[in-house]
């Protein structure tokens, strides 16, 4: 039996790599603590960069529990732990039971947090927009939309039952 390969097939093989390239740019760029350090001073926020990245995620996906979120963040559950401690001391951050299990415990941003997270949305979205200059509202809109595709397929790939990396 002969089996079709479909057109789009040849090429994606070529991509890959380079995808690859692309988002090793972006992850090490994602990861330099000048860069945030940039972000956190254009916002105006007086936070230490660890604290900054764990309230980020709380954030974005809460509300969550220290073993997810030290996955997330490639750390250590003791030391995300500690720091989730400190930002709940600081009023930025609350844990309240699981509703399904109550020995979990799961972190959600507070009022004071959201406050801080929108500050470095509206920074970001400044130093976003310099490097956006030159393109399309096309461009960014598809951008967008296949990001969000792409990391909602990588997801589904790290779930048990899903695909590898």
């Amino acid at each position: 039996m002969v089996t079709k390969k479909k057109v789009q097939d040849t090429h994606i093989s070529a991509q890959l790599k380079d995808l690859h390239r692309s988002l090793i740019s972006i992850v090490s760029v994602m990861n330099r603590p000048r860069n945030d350090e940039r972000l956190i001073a254009e916002a105006g926020v007086q936070l230490d960069q660890a604290l900054f990245r764990l309230l980020v995620v709380i954030e974005r996906v809460g509300p969550i529990g220290v073993v997810d979120l030290a996955d997330r963040l490639g750390r250590d559950y003791t030391t995300i732990s500690r720091q989730l401690a400190k930002l709940e001391s600081m009023g930025m951050v609350m844990r309240h039971e699981n509703s399904v299990d109550r020995r979990m415990r799961e972190a959600v941003v507070s009022a004071k947090g959201k406050a801080v997270t929108d500050q470095l949305d509206l920074a970001r979205e400044r130093l976003a927009r310099g490097i956006f200059q030159g393109w399309t509202a096309e461009d960014i809109t598809d951008l967008v939309r296949l990001m969000r595709k792409f990391a909602e397929a990588l997801e589904q790939g790290t779930q048990p039952g899903g695909g590898e990396r």
